[in-house]
């Protein structure tokens, strides 16, 4: 068997010798709030991103990996 697979005729070229890659992105105050939660909370394994219009809200957060939106 192939490592490619076919859903729906995309077909993805996934590596067979590759850990998983798992990032979590967060949207706006909600998604912000979540995120920090997540990250305070020590989770393991995961990228965390925060995207904000609000630079004072990214400037207040821990998360390491901020994009600000809107500018």
């Amino acid at each position: 068997m192939s490592s490619n697979k076919e859903f729906e005729g995309i077909t993805f070229d996934l590596p067979k010798n590759q850990s998983n890659v798992i990032k979590v992105i967060g949207v706006g105050g909600g998604g912000s709030n979540a995120i920090n939660h997540m990250f305070q909370q020590g989770i393991r394994g995961v990228d965390f991103v925060i995207c904000n219009t609000d630079a004072q809200a990214l400037q207040n957060s821990g998360v390491p990996n901020k994009i600000q939106l809107g500018v």
